[in-house]
């Protein structure tokens, strides 16, 4: 297995957090978080390089708000600063991992997508289904609370596998926890004990 080192300037070069943000910006532009911090670009994305460059960075708090998807879906959503960040790694370990996935895993992948996952299935279903002649079974499922369910140590120990890099390290788990700092895990987690309660 190939390891990684020196990617922490990769993530946080001024260059890098100009690039996410132009990433980021994409079809947000009007919303007032995102015209507050563009307003100031050049200052944010440089404070953010500096705190970033001297480990004084801090996650900030998550707003929470309901979207209906089509089910309800209770989101938690991290300030302009933080996904501008967000995107700035994505595009430094993506290519580290995206060798990695399943074939057929299509969301949030660039060149997949849903659009490409129902061909697939739908090629897939006349393969197996011998053109709609024998029965066959798709099961349809998603995990509920992923990010709260899953043992954020364990996704670390499965990144750092891969990222020997110490910076980097310090910096995703600065993220992958600031969702627990903030309380917003235990909450979801009572909530879920309590919806069992009820039924």
């Amino acid at each position: 297995m190939k390891i990684y080192e020196h990617i922490f300037e990769k993530i946080i070069s001024p260059e890098a957090l100009f690039r996410a943000w132009d990433e980021f910006k994409r079809g947000k532009r009007m919303k007032e978080d995102v015209l507050a911090f563009e307003k100031e670009l050049e200052s944010n994305i440089f404070n953010l390089h500096r705190d970033l460059k001297t480990k004084r960075y801090r996650h900030g708090p998550y707003t929470d708000f309901y979207i209906q998807d089509p089910k309800l879906r209770h989101i938690y959503k991290a300030n302009v600063r933080d996904r501008v960040l967000h995107h700035a790694m994505f595009a430094a370990l993506n290519p580290i991992f995206e060798p990695t996935y399943i074939a057929h895993s299509f969301s949030c992948r660039i060149g997949k997508g849903n659009h490409k996952g129902v061909e697939v299935l739908a090629h897939m279903l006349r393969a197996v289904s011998r053109n709609g002649t024998q029965p066959c079974y798709a099961l349809k499922c998603d995990i509920r609370k992923f990010f709260d369910s899953i043992d954020h140590d364990i996704l670390l120990g499965i990144l750092e596998k891969r990222i020997v890099d110490q910076e980097t390290r310090w910096l995703m788990r600065e993220i992958i926890e600031s969702y627990e700092a903030t309380g917003l895990r235990e909450r979801e987690r009572v909530k879920m004990r309590r919806g069992k309660d009820c039924r």
